[in-house]
């Protein structure tokens, strides 16, 4: 609004300068049949570009006083033309700026106080009176055609700031997403490991050794995600790559459990699949950890021609779990329900319950055709 606010002194003096010229040529070249211009005449023409500065504030009363001005200088016996181009730009502004009502009335006063000037002089041309409606119409048309670029254009802004918006959201969800993720995987390990390490601290130093090299690598690796993914809320910073299959290798280690990763095939994947069945196998690997202590567990990555199927399934628990692990300390019991959730968000299944004296979790999701 500053902007056009700003423009408004400066279409006045193009309005002025313009007036002005033109004014001068017409008396030149009607001197023979109009009055000269004189300081009235000049008035009545600065009446219009003041208007024009005008208009933004008070679009009614300045049309009103231009076209007012307008008749008071044809009516004098001024040259035709210059009186003509202030009450155009009113017209076309008062459609442009929204005013369409306003302006489409204005449009018929104009046509009335002209045709009536007309019959005052004796000017009952047909073809007189059909130039001046086409010309209004015209003008009118013009204006009208310019409001619809305008408003669609602006409609376009709009959704274009709408869906950058909505973008947004859903990056800030999926980031909230995947910090829960990191922090509910790598938090439940440092307890699973801390309860290990207490337990055995005193009867297998070694193993207890091993359950704190563990939270120590945890810990950094909750710290560096959580970095990697708060930046991201900051003005400008780039987003570090998400967690993906190629890391299942660095996940698998720090695991602390006994875990076969095997994969069938290769193919690039859709990014979002690589997060989902990232996050898939490593709640999976935090849920092994945290119910079947000492259990093996194979991760298998299939790649077919139209889905990707992860499964993870371990043995069952082979050694109790530690004194303070208890029921009421595992957790919330959200895991399942939000990786079901991953999956289905992007047009996949999830299947979890017990296998055998273990338990199993198989997710597929549909893969795009592989272009070439």
């Amino acid at each position: 609004m500053l902007v056009r606010r700003t423009f408004d002194p400066y279409l006045a003096l193009i309005v002025a300068a313009v007036t002005m010229v033109v004014a001068r040529g017409a008396s030149w070249g009607q001197q023979d049949t109009r009055e000269a211009l004189d300081a009235y005449a000049y008035a009545l023409l600065w009446t219009g570009p003041v208007a024009v500065l005008l208009s933004r504030r008070f679009p009614l009363l300045t049309t009103a006083a231009a076209l007012a001005a307008c008749d008071l200088y044809l009516i004098g016996g001024y040259a035709y033309g210059p009186s003509f181009i202030s009450p155009a730009v009113l017209l076309f502004l008062l459609v442009t700026r929204g005013h369409r009502l306003m302006a489409w009335v204005m449009a018929g006063m104009t046509l009335v106080s002209f045709l009536s000037y007309a019959w005052l002089v004796g000017q009952l041309d047909f073809f007189h009176n059909v130039w001046i409606l086409t010309f209004i119409m015209l003008l009118m048309v013009l204006a009208e055609l310019v409001r619809i670029v305008k408003e669609r254009r602006a409609e376009r802004e709009r959704t274009a700031e709408e869906e950058a918006r909505r973008q947004a959201s859903e990056e800030r969800l999926t980031m909230a997403q995947e910090l829960h993720d990191v922090l509910a995987h790598n938090i439940s390990l440092i307890h699973v490991q801390a309860s290990t390490g207490l337990h055995l601290i005193d009867a297998n130093p070694e193993q207890a050794r091993t359950a704190l090299a563990t939270i120590k690598t945890a810990s950094k690796e909750v710290l560096g995600e959580m970095r990697s993914v708060l930046n991201v809320l900051r003005e400008g910073a780039p987003r570090s790559p998400t967690a993906g299959l190629d890391r299942l290798d660095e996940l698998v280690e720090r695991s602390g459990l006994t875990v076969t990763l095997k994969r069938v095939g290769s193919r690039p994947l859709p990014p979002q699949v690589e997060r989902a069945a990232y996050r898939i196998v490593q709640e999976s690997l935090t849920n092994a950890a945290r119910h079947a202590p000492g259990a093996d567990v194979g991760v298998r990555l299939e790649y077919a021609e139209k889905e990707l199927v992860v499964r993870v399934t371990d043995t069952g628990a082979t050694t109790p779990p530690a004194p303070s692990e208890s029921l009421s300390e595992s957790g919330s019991g959200n895991g399942i329900p939000g990786m079901r959730e991953r999956a289905a968000a992007l047009g996949g299944t999830l299947v979890a319950g017990p296998s055998g004296p273990g338990f199993q979790v198989e997710a597929r999701f549909p893969l795009p055709e592989e272009t070439s």
